[in-house]
């Protein structure tokens, strides 16, 4: 690959990187995982592209002080997150057709500001359950903000993932 053609290249990966990123979060909530296997898939690869092509990396943009930095996290955000976004992305995919339900206590509530382009701000109830020795948080509409300390267990409809991790189908509170 040509010098141009890695300047090319490398600012790519980077934006494809934070693009699956979105995309990424979106399934990690409908999906449950311990949050450290996503973060040590994304190390991991980061790594194995830093230490496989930093030559190349260095070749190109020589002229920084700090190329060691730029160079990690180009590699953690473009390979790392683009490894843990198809890792995700096949998980949530190609699960089992054949749904279950369970109900689960509520653990913990809280809430975070978010939502659409034209709800910034409102408050998102956030429900902690504890899902077979896991702790997962679950994010609900603004719409349940307001009666939230009346919710006392949550309803879910979950599929076996194709790596084994739960995926969220449905989930109701009551």
């Amino acid at each position: 690959m040509t010098q141009k053609q890695r300047q090319i290249f490398y600012p790519t990966i980077f934006f494809i990187g934070i693009f699956s990123m979105y995309f990424q979060i979106q399934i990690f909530r409908n999906t449950i995982i311990n949050w450290l296997i996503p973060a040590l898939i994304i190390i991991v690869f980061g790594i194995i592209a830093y230490g496989i092509d930093f030559r190349n990396f260095k070749n190109t943009y020589f002229h920084y002080k700090t190329i060691k930095l730029y160079a990690l996290i180009n590699y953690f955000i473009g390979f790392g997150f683009i490894a843990c976004s198809i890792f995700m992305f096949m998980n949530y995919h190609f699960a089992d057709q054949k749904n279950k339900k369970e109900s689960y206590k509520i653990v913990e509530r809280t809430f975070i500001r978010g939502g659409t382009k034209y709800r910034i701000g409102e408050q998102q109830p956030v429900f902690t359950i504890n899902y077979k020795g896991i702790k997962k948080e679950l994010v609900f509409k603004h719409q349940y903000f307001e009666k939230m300390n009346q919710y006392k267990t949550v309803e879910l409809e979950t599929r076996n993932g194709l790596f084994g991790f739960d995926i969220l189908e449905n989930k109701k509170l009551n």
